[in-house]
């Protein structure tokens, strides 16, 4: 039986809020930014180019997701049951 996948999330129409990304090492994640004044985290992934943002995560999250050994591990167990806004990423050359 072939294998079957969810239906990819509709991108957001909220408006995009830009928020400076730090590259991360993860075989999952590529890059990471945190916005403490909207309490918002945004991840883009080592696979596809769209970016992912995460409202109302506890500044102590971003820090605990910023330190754990396996980045991968820690977004699977502890934000990607979270609600999220997708957005397209920039088009590349």
């Amino acid at each position: 039986m072939p294998k079957t996948f969810p239906t990819p999330a509709a991108f957001s129409k909220k408006p995009f809020i830009d928020i400076p990304m730090t590259a991360v090492e993860s075989h999952q994640d590529a890059a990471v930014g945190y916005d403490a004044e909207r309490r918002m985290l945004q991840v883009t992934f080592t696979r596809g180019s769209n970016v992912y943002q995460y409202p109302d995560v506890a500044p102590e999250v971003h820090a605990a997701f910023m330190a754990a050994e396996s980045k991968g591990k820690y977004f699977g167990e502890h934000i990607k049951p979270l609600d999220f806004d997708k957005f397209p990423g920039p088009v590349t050359a």
